[in-house]
């Protein structure tokens, strides 16, 4: 795999759902608007899209499909993703056989012979790491897939997958409030040359500044939404940190300048409007020093989940 990797990445976690949910299929962007915002991020130089089978049930898929059938944009790189059910009782995991129906299945509503980059969306622990190896090895051989990594792993999984396959890239939540993989997934895709991607750069929007001390959400949020993942934020140190944070400029901004002024980062930005992808190309233009992200560190190295 090249290894120019793009810095920001446009996720398309949103397009007709809100990420693989069943029960938010629908609640998300709708066709015209994905296509609203893809045409948005094209403009701005963000050119690689990152989507999976089980966005939103296949509509993310299927909507990035139409964008290309439309606009038949050059030099476009697509990751996708399997591992979640496509709907309410339907199968899950990374048997090869499910490997190999979701990568056709995929192709066929993005429309098109290959993807750039194929990620297993979850641990399977029913399926030997080898085994998901050498059904995405098949898929690289077939000239389905560029090449194939990681999602939502931790350091000894990690270590484990880099013995058994040529895993290029890991994408893992990593924000100034979820700091997790600083202590073995970092180090590893640093030593062995790994791509690593940001998945929830945001945490969720807590980075933005949308969630006040003792204020309901607001509406169509993703803590009105999906809110199980971030409830342990609900946390005095949080809000103390967050407010000390907006102080200093922009949260949003600032928040992914700090992700950026590690030059081994990439992140995946979920915006659900045009305006969203700003604070985006700001912070890739004026990426924090690391004299600046250190102190940003210390002050948000604070929160653990409960």
């Amino acid at each position: 795999m090249e290894r120019a990797y793009p810095r920001v990445l446009l996720g398309c976690g949103n397009f007709g759902g809100i990420g693989s949910a069943p029960e938010a299929y629908e609640k998300g962007e709708t066709l015209e608007q994905a296509i609203e915002l893809m045409d948005a991020a094209w403009e701005a130089g963000i050119t690689w899209f990152d989507t999976a089978d089980a966005y939103g049930g296949g509509r993310s898929e299927t909507y990035i499909g139409e964008w290309i059938r439309s606009r038949k944009p050059e030099g476009l790189r697509i990751t996708t993703k399997t591992f979640n059910p496509m709907g309410e009782g339907e199968d899950r995991g990374l048997a090869p056989a499910r490997v190999r129906r979701q990568i056709d299945t995929s192709l066929a509503r993005l429309g098109v012979e290959r993807v750039d980059l194929y990620l297993a969306h979850a641990w399977d622990p029913d399926v030997p790491i080898a085994e998901v190896a050498g059904v995405f090895e098949e898929l690289v051989a077939a000239g389905k897939v560029g090449a194939y990594g990681l999602s939502n792993v931790d350091g000894g999984r990690l270590r484990q997958a880099l013995v058994a396959g040529s895993f290029a890239a890991v994408q893992d939540s990593y924000s100034l409030l979820d700091r997790e993989v600083e202590d073995e997934v970092l180090p590893l895709c640093s030593e062995h040359g790994v791509w690593f991607q940001v998945h929830s750069p945001l945490m969720g929007g807590w980075l933005t500044g949308k969630y006040r001390r003792g204020a309901p959400a607001p509406e169509g949020s993703r803590m009105t939404l999906r809110p199980g993942p971030y409830e342990f934020l609900r946390d005095d140190r949080v809000y103390e940190a967050l407010e000390a944070l907006e102080r200093r400029g922009d949260p949003t901004t600032l928040a992914l300048a700090w992700l950026l002024g590690d030059e081994c980062i990439s992140i995946v930005i979920g915006p659900r409007r045009p305006g969203q992808l700003e604070p985006a190309l700001a912070a890739l233009a004026n990426p924090l020093t690391p004299e600046e992200r250190e102190t940003l560190s210390d002050e948000f190295r604070l929160v653990t989940r409960s």
